[in-house]
């Protein structure tokens, strides 16, 4: 699989900075990544790439949900002028960056980039990772079978950039496997547990992320001086992720729930600010999560001996 492979990204500052227009290919990728902050939009829409036909996405903070994301995808002959009329509809207001892909060879078709809207349509309802803004889903499945192999491909490559980019919309759930795949060179994650307050929470780590186990709990209620993830918190409940029960000072995390971190995690579980690296311990009073981590790390010569 193209995810197990190592693979060179290249990214160019089109104009020297961050904030600016840049552009991401991947070596033997006949794919094109442009991307820039609506405020570079002119500078943007004169670029020869936007001229030709591609797909995009319009991504911005959802006014409904504070912390999420919200997206639009669409497809054009000429992305360019698709985008111009997104920028003068008032029900886009909701955008702040924009994300084209093209082909480099220029041989995506109309029929082509109707078929990547379509599927990723479908892999941003299945991620979950934001507020997909297309009403509907314009199903499109006409290609011939090798088309549809080109495009498979060329969806496992935008998979693989957009979250270097951070756009982690099209990000897979991360399943839970019993073993990790033998082409991992780390040793599976043991399962911590975490208990404040009369609250027990288990969690283990996956494909680079903290996740909490489904069944687990959370404090009902927050402290005060709660600030720092409370927002993220807050998504959780929205999104029935966090739900009540029985017990009413109790929240029962409804699915396995990945985090950025284990800090995040502990203090969404505590409703409180944690340092998760010393608060989740392998289950049975283990080490902590920051010594189990520690002695994975490579040993060192001691420079005094």
């Amino acid at each position: 699989m193209v995810a197990t492979t190592a693979r060179t990204l290249r990214i160019f500052l089109a104009e020297g900075s961050a904030n600016g227009v840049l552009t991401a290919e991947i070596m033997n990728w006949t794919g094109k990544v442009v991307v820039a902050p609506r405020a570079r939009l002119p500078t943007l829409l004169a670029r020869p790439e936007l001229k030709r036909t591609g797909v995009y996405f319009l991504i911005g903070p959802d006014p409904a949900i504070a912390g999420r994301t919200m997206i639009y995808v669409g497809e054009g002959d000429s992305v360019a002028t698709r985008i111009k009329q997104h920028n003068a509809d008032e029900a886009k207001e909701f955008f702040d960056r924009v994300c084209v892909l093209v082909s480099k060879d220029e041989n995506l078709t109309k029929t082509h980039v109707r078929h990547l809207e379509s599927r990723f349509i479908t892999a941003i309802k299945v991620a979950g990772n934001a507020s997909l803004l297309n009403k509907g889903d314009p199903e499109f499945d006409i290609l011939p079978e090798s088309d549809r192999a080109d495009m498979d491909f060329f969806i496992e490559h935008v998979e693989m950039v957009l979250p270097v980019l951070g756009f982690d919309f099209m990000q897979k759930p991360v399943i839970l496997a019993p073993t990790a795949g033998p082409e991992l060179a780390i040793p599976e994650s043991p399962e911590f547990e975490m208990e404040v307050a009369g609250v027990r929470a288990r969690a283990r780590e996956a494909q680079g992320k903290f996740v909490v186990l489904k069944g687990s709990n959370a404090r009902a209620q927050t402290v005060p001086s709660f600030v720092t993830y409370k927002q993220l918190r807050d998504r959780l409940i929205t999104e029935a992720k966090l739900v009540s029960g029985a017990n009413p000072d109790l929240l029962s995390f409804s699915d396995d729930t990945t985090f950025d971190s284990p800090s995040a995690a502990a203090a969404v579980v505590a409703g409180r600010n944690e340092n998760g690296r010393t608060r989740w311990r392998i289950v049975g009073n283990g080490p902590t999560y920051s010594d189990w981590q520690d002695s994975l790390l490579p040993k060192t010569p001691d420079l005094d001996e």
